[in-house]
């Protein structure tokens, strides 16, 4: 599947767009970024095989865990993954649909939900 960076970027502002409002409201000092390869570091840390997909990656405090020292701290991540991405999809409607769906299930970890209560 192919989607070009422009294009790919375009939908994953379309998918924060169509967050519930209330979840907007919670993503104060949270970036949401794209990029092409998760680093093998990633990988690695995580506990995953080089060859396994790593569609998205949240980094930073969970808002439950968060206190005091927070203030000031650098923004929260959400990394998208383009290219595991892609190649996890066969056309554009599943491309978009996964998008939305990690982007959902990174802004989880967010909130402060375990792997296993993800929706996704």
């Amino acid at each position: 599947m192919r989607v070009p960076p422009e294009e790919f970027e375009s939908l994953v502002e379309q998918a924060l767009a169509g967050l519930p409002e209330e979840w907007a409201e919670l993503l104060d000092n949270v970036a949401v970024l794209v990029e092409d390869e998760p680093d093998p570091e990633d990988l690695e840390a995580m506990g995953m095989d080089p060859e396994e997909e790593l569609l998205g990656l949240y980094q930073g405090v969970p808002l439950a865990e968060r206190d005091t020292f927070y203030m000031g701290a650098l923004p929260d991540r959400v990394v998208l993954y383009r290219g595991p991405i892609l190649r996890a999809c066969d056309n554009r409607r599943d491309v978009i649909r996964e998008i939305r769906d990690t982007l959902v299930h990174e802004l989880g970890h967010h909130f402060g939900m375990a792997e296993d209560d993800m929706p996704y």
